[in-house]
């Protein structure tokens, strides 16, 4: 089950899959109620979610945090 973009903390790395495109992303600041400026890991290109969803949700949507990558705050796992 996706995280709801409200659930969203900046500084942390989350995979993003909509539309067959699958992309990490660190969220870098909080724009507004749910849009945020976001960082592809991989390209480094710097955009907003509401870019992103632009065209809608397609079928596989899918919005995960990361914890494999090493990058942004990560809670302690016990």
């Amino acid at each position: 089950m996706p995280i709801a973009l409200d659930n969203l903390r900046v500084g942390r790395v989350y995979a993003f899959k909509n539309m067959g495109e699958v992309r990490k992303l660190e969220i870098l600041a909080r724009l507004s109620g749910s849009n945020f400026k976001v960082k592809d890991i991989e390209t480094t290109e710097i955009y907003t979610i509401e870019e992103l969803l632009r065209w809608g949700k397609g079928h596989d949507y899918e919005l995960d945090e990361c914890l494999e990558t090493g990058k942004g705050i990560v809670p302690k796992q016990f």
